[in-house]
């Protein structure tokens, strides 16, 4: 569900009031055609506030707390946890943790990796939500949102939710209503509030077990990836050759 195009028109006109929609398209890198597209449709992509509030130097997360459907994004704003820290470390950041903290053992270091990946990353949002899942999760999403569970399933395997999808889930996780933004992608951590050392912090607590454990639950979740995307390559060679 996008944003009220009225509401959007209020909001612009209380942060640029002497800017037209040709500088504000010029300057966020939002299309104009695009633009008035949203605007005749009567909803404007979240996106479009993003980008807008970027460029006009506003967080966007505030900015979005300012229409209706976000209103508590940042009223009710607490702290990731480090489950959902973590979830947003790749898993080529894992495996090198795993292989730093190895070769640190012998040497009697700390094995802390200090460069992660921005997220999000491949399997962010899939990732996120088995963080915060307890099992019912995608039922009370469900049931909250109207949204069927199969259909929410295939979002995930697409590694992606709406931004209105993700804030729901974080309602029913009852956890800070910005995570699932930044694992879709919507908006940066350090635009949630996050610390710039967080995700490595999270990272760095875990025990050397837990770390081996999680990296090998990533491992075999790409496994199953990679196996599929194969055999739907091998289904789609095998329909061009029947064709000829």
């Amino acid at each position: 569900m996008a944003l009220p195009a009225k509401a959007f028109q209020l909001w612009l006109h209380g942060v640029a009031p002497a800017m037209s929609t040709a500088d504000i398209c010029r300057i966020s890198g939002v299309k104009r055609t695009t633009l008035a597209q949203q605007l005749v449709r009567g909803k404007v992509a979240e996106t479009t506030v993003v980008s807008i509030s970027r460029a006009l130097g506003l967080n966007p997360a505030e900015s979005l707390a300012d229409f209706s459907t976000y209103a508590d994004l940042t009223r009710l704003a607490q702290p990731p946890t480090p489950a959902e820290l973590v979830s947003q470390v790749a898993t080529m950041d894992l495996l090198r943790a795993v292989i730093t903290r190895s070769a640190q053992d012998h040497e009697n270091g700390t094995g802390t990796l200090r460069v992660l990946s921005p997220a999000p990353h491949a399997t962010s949002v899939r990732n996120w939500v088995d963080a915060i899942d307890d099992g019912e999760l995608r039922h009370r999403v469900s049931a909250a949102t109207g949204v069927a569970p199969q259909n929410y399933s295939a979002q995930l395997t697409a590694n992606r939710l709406s931004p209105e999808l993700a804030v729901a889930t974080s309602r029913a996780g009852g956890v800070g209503l910005t995570g699932g933004l930044v694992a879709t992608g919507l908006i940066t951590e350090a635009e949630a509030g996050w610390p710039a050392d967080a995700r490595q912090s999270a990272l760095d607590a875990l025990s050397d077990g837990e770390l081996v454990a999680l990296a090998g639950e990533r491992l075999q979740a790409l496994g199953k990836t990679l196996r599929r995307q194969e055999q739907e390559q091998a289904q789609a060679e095998n329909i061009w050759e029947n064709l000829g």
